[in-house]
């Protein structure tokens, strides 16, 4: 059965990096979803769909996102077509958020498949402080609202640890795949 592996954690865990390389792992088996952003293109290093807010809002109202929520000033969707590729037998990789998995789970129910991307508070802080994106003081809250959102110990949902190489972590999402819909890594 098509799952939708809902990819969350803190931002500067690398979850952009891990979906990029599993896109790459897997172009037959696994779509990636593009998250519709009303964000510039090229900004905060996520492949989405930019869109104005003007197009989101209409685009919400034909009812044309499985889900969506806003965050950091901004609003996020995900687009229905997410709902055929199930339909299709296909798997789908979702970069999602930690404070909508509520949402999450009531939209997408036995399908959804809740992955946490951890990573070391130390390693967090470097990525934070080399991405360039933030001031001090913005980081700091970032790696406070990381402890505050975490969902490590939460044994209901699964787990990979980011803080090493990608290939790792990879290989950690392809036992986690194989656990869960019973194929062959």
């Amino acid at each position: 059965m098509a799952k939708i592996y809902y990819v969350i954690g803190p931002s500067g865990a690398g979850k952009d990096t891990l979906l990029d390389a599993i896109r790459s792992a897997y172009p037959q088996d696994i779509i990636v979803a593009h998250r519709y952003i009303t964000r510039p293109f090229g900004a905060g290093g996520e492949n989405h769909v930019a869109v104005s807010e003007s197009e989101y809002l209409s685009r919400q109202q034909k009812g044309l996102f499985a889900m969506s929520w806003q965050a950091h000033g901004l609003y996020y969707g995900i687009g229905v077509e997410v709902n055929t590729w199930l339909d299709k037998g296909f798997s789908v990789l979702l970069n999602g958020s930690r404070a909508e998995l509520a949402q999450a789970q009531r939209c997408f129910g036995e399908s959804l498949v809740p992955v946490v991307v951890n990573v070391r508070l130390e390693v967090l802080r470097a990525r934070l402080q080399q991405r360039g994106r933030e001031s001090a003081q913005e980081i700091e809250r970032r790696l406070r609202r990381a402890v505050e959102y975490s969902l490590s110990g939460d044994p209901s949902y699964h787990q990979i640890d980011n803080s090493g190489d990608i290939n790792s972590s990879v290989a950690q999402f392809s036992q986690i795949r194989c656990q869960v819909e019973g194929v062959q890594p």
